[in-house]
């Protein structure tokens, strides 16, 4: 989604469930206006947090009007995949699914994982891409345009996402705690946003507190004499000014909520809530 709008407004990290929540990536070109829903992977959860992540890409599923499955062809499938591929097979609204090979930059031959995922859902169309090195992206938006219904813009075409500022530098530094921290930390941890401020058209101020569920993780997360923490503030700040253009004073906090993500208070305080829960 990022490379097709040229600019970063979704978190990017090596580590598996880096979305947690559904965001819109908004395309609009002369001639159409595409409207990505990036959501979280659907895996086995173990807990709540898992849960609500599943839901809101099966949610997701059911408006779509085409899918674009996004699969690492560097590497077998995963049992996720076939989680993914079952869940795809049995949709009860049959739609145009489109089968993206993703990393092809990174192995050299990709026959036998391709197969191995061609085998999974043969109903989808495959198209091979690398998004980081752009190889067959332009080929794939235009295709995936074809599959698209005609109709009126649904956004104003200067919009590109339907997140505020606040919630896209919230993603982006729990993207710093994923890249830097190791193991299961940095998926037990939160980011809960305290203060976004405009100080001035070039000066935004902002609180942050990090939520781990251990102790433990605290320390870690800290570092020897704050090192880490430092380290997670500076790389998070560099991405946050590239996304609002402004300078960034950013401070953040740590702090335990033991289990926080099988706590349904703490997970509607951090936003994880379905559509329908939140009018209850």
């Amino acid at each position: 989604m990022n490379a097709f709008l040229g600019q970063k407004v979704a978190a990017v990290s090596p580590k598996p469930q880096t979305t947690r929540r559904r965001q819109l990536g908004i395309l609009t070109t002369e001639d159409a206006q595409v409207v990505f829903v990036d959501t979280p992977g659907i895996h086995k959860p173990i807990h709540k947090l898992g849960v609500y992540m599943n839901a809101v890409a099966e949610d997701a599923l059911l408006d779509a009007d085409v899918i674009l499955w996004l699969v690492a062809v560097d590497q077998p499938p995963t049992p996720e995949d076939r989680q993914i591929a079952t869940l795809l097979a049995n949709l009860t609204r049959k739609k145009p699914i489109i089968m993206v090979l993703n990393k092809v930059d990174a192995i050299r031959d990709i026959a036998s994982h391709k197969q191995q995922f061609l085998e999974l859902l043969p109903s989808a169309e495959p198209m091979v891409i690398s998004a980081q090195k752009k190889l067959n992206t332009s080929e794939l938006l235009n295709h995936l345009v074809s599959k698209l219904p005609e109709g009126q813009p649904f956004f104003d075409p200067d919009q590109v996402t339907d997140l505020y500022e606040r919630e896209i530098a919230s993603d982006l530094i729990r993207e710093a705690c994923l890249k830097l921290l190791k193991e299961e930390v940095p998926h037990s941890l939160a980011v809960r946003m305290d203060e976004f401020t405009d100080r001035s058209e070039s000066l935004a101020y902002i609180s942050a507190t990090l939520i781990v569920d251990r102790e433990s993780h605290k320390s870690i997360v800290i570092g020897r004499g704050g090192s880490m923490l430092k380290e997670i503030g500076s790389l998070a700040r560099q991405e946050i000014e590239a996304m609002t253009g402004k300078k960034i004073y950013l401070e953040l906090r740590v702090k335990e909520h033991k289990n926080w993500r099988d706590d349904p208070q703490m997970l509607k305080l951090l936003g994880y809530t379905l559509k329908e829960e939140k009018h209850k």
